[in-house]
């Protein structure tokens, strides 16, 4: 009897971080936006692409990522900071 409680016991503990496991997530697709200066709100055209975007079934934080890099004002660090993107 006692055995077979350790035994179940061991199995059941075994099995367990298979039954938790979370389904496996779909592709999650990554994109970059590039602005001049760190805006106090998002301009206007990102919520619509964003908007766009959803409508579209991409949800940020779901199967979708964005990331927002500024270049303080000047042009002149865009291409610097697209590269940090890849």
């Amino acid at each position: 009897m006692r055995r077979a409680l350790a035994i179940t016991v061991t199995l059941g503990l075994l099995a367990a971080p298979l039954a938790v496991e979370a389904q496996p997530v779909g592709r999650m697709y990554r994109i970059g936006l590039l602005g001049a200066s760190p805006p106090s709100a998002p301009p206007r055209r990102w919520d619509a692409l964003l908007q766009g975007l959803r409508e579209l079934g991409y949800v940020e934080g779901r199967n979708l990522t964005v990331e927002y890099r500024y270049s303080e004002g000047t042009g002149e660090r865009l291409p610097d900071l697209a590269a940090t993107l890849s």
